[in-house]
């Protein structure tokens, strides 16, 4: 199974690259920056029967998976409504019909239920510039990705993968609350905590002012995590200094060669190019 939605920054290339890293057990499993929730699919097809609880800051964000896990058919109703507006229609007529919903989720999303407000953003973000999240003051300062290709054919979002997610959050716990109380709150012995947050000196901050400071507070949890025998990765950017490797066993920090493809792009002479960059994994075993 795959996330609902493109994320820029998301798991699922890497992966492969973590197989060795990641944990064989687990009862428990902690996610504090959840996103796309790449790492949650591995991490439920490995233990369907462990306890989930995932996390993120983005209220918006937090409402779909919300929704979905307890109110499917309404929010699948109203996907489809939009859906059948949106298909007949030819690539410019798409193109003006995603600005005025936009707008309309922007100004007038009291007038829906919670439920039709997050079915409303999931279908935004499914035909939005994909895996790019922006927040923007002339969209009232909620979503504001600009209109994507425009290129579906048929369906503009996958029940089959949204009905896997609904039967995969019932066991799980959905907050919207500070990373670092999430860890120190559900983090025990047995746990598997996994934390993706914004990279450093990164264009792809969501709307979050997430400074060198804040990433202290995040190796303070994954310490935390080490104390209480709780299995943690911390995923970021190498920026080019020894950030963390000043502030982390470096026997305990892997590598890997990325190339960016959404948010993280070279310019060039010919255009913007995927950039190469590298990836850095703080375990706390080794």
């Amino acid at each position: 199974m795959k996330p609902l939605f493109i994320w820029a920054g998301g798991k699922n290339r890497m992966l492969k690259k973590y197989a060795g890293c990641l944990p064989s057990t687990f009862d428990k499993y902690i996610e504090p920056f959840f996103g796309g929730g790449a790492m949650f699919v591995w991490a439920y097809n490995k233990n369907p029967d462990a306890e989930f609880v995932i996390n993120d800051v983005n209220e918006s964000i937090i409402s779909i998976y919300r929704e979905i896990k307890n109110n499917l058919e309404p929010f699948q109703h109203r996907l489809n409504e939009l859906e059948k507006e949106y298909l007949p229609l030819e690539k410019p007529e798409r193109k003006k019909w995603f600005y005025e919903l936009r707008k309309e989720h922007a100004y007038d999303y009291e007038k829906w239920s919670k439920t039709e407000e997050a079915a409303t953003l999931y279908f935004l973000m499914k035909t939005a510039f994909n895996g790019i999240w922006q927040i923007n003051k002339n969209t009232n300062n909620r979503f504001g990705t600009p209109f994507g290709l425009g290129k579906q054919k048929d369906k503009v979002y996958d029940r089959d993968v949204v009905l896997w997610w609904h039967n995969a959050l019932q066991k799980a716990t959905i907050l919207s609350e500070d990373f670092e109380d999430v860890v120190k709150n559900h983090a025990v012995e047995g746990s598997y905590v996994f934390m993706d947050p914004p990279y450093r000196n990164s264009f792809t901050q969501y709307a979050t002012d997430f400074n060198d400071a804040e990433q202290e507070r995040v190796i303070d949890s994954l310490k935390f995590c080490q104390q209480v025998g709780a299995t943690g990765l911390l995923s970021n950017r190498d920026a080019g200094d020894s950030f963390f490797e000043d502030r982390w066993d470096v026997t305990k920090i892997k590598y890997f060669d990325v190339t960016y493809t959404a948010g993280r792009r070279k310019k060039t002479e010919d255009g913007f190019k995927a950039k190469r960059a590298r990836e850095v994994l703080l375990l706390t075993t080794p």
